[in-house]
């Protein structure tokens, strides 16, 4: 999948040193529902067993490619229901790439797969109000403000609100 400045493409094995430190970074922990650290071992499995199909996984990840070929982050579908045909969406992009664009074309990118391909109803993300950044870019991406989540995210010994953020496809 392109739009001629990005490319999302299935995770390979030698993205495994990336996803090692994306994973292991504990500032990421607190938009996600991991607080533990994951070895090499178990990374080198997920992606050995991983088959890229939503519906035997539950989710699908996949790496964002800029036009020079370098990765610049991830985007997923995790928590899909094939029942209600929705998933939530997150995204990761590497703070050296943040800020040029990538996060909204790999989110449209997503978005437009997940309507064409795997004729998906909706879309969700839940977003840290204090996330100007991420709120922006969903909002951008055609996600509207459903609700105000109070206490839904917890960093370090303090809880923040998010935003259920969703679009229709």
């Amino acid at each position: 999948m392109s739009d001629h400045t990005i490319t999302l493409r299935a995770i390979e094995p030698e993205d495994l040193d990336l996803l090692y430190r994306i994973e292991n970074d504990i500032r990421l922990w607190n938009v996600g529902a991991t607080n533990v650290p994951y070895s090499r071992y178990t990374l080198h499995d997920y992606i050995a067993t991983s088959s890229n199909d939503i519906y035997a996984d539950r989710q699908l990840r996949l790496m964002v490619v800029n036009e020079h070929d370098e990765i610049v982050g991830m985007v997923d579908l995790v928590r899909f229901d094939p029942r209600h045909q929705r998933a939530e969406v997150g995204i990761i992009i590497i703070d050296a790439y943040r800020r040029r664009g990538y996060g909204f074309k790999a989110v449209a990118r997503m978005c437009d797969y997940a309507a064409e391909v795997l004729h998906l109803h909706q879309l969700y993300a839940v977003v840290d109000t204090a996330n100007a950044a991420a709120c922006q870019l969903f909002h951008k991406a055609g996600f509207m403000q459903q609700v105000t989540l109070t206490d839904w995210l917890l960093s370090g010994n303090s809880y923040h609100e998010a935003l259920l953020m969703q679009r229709f496809l």
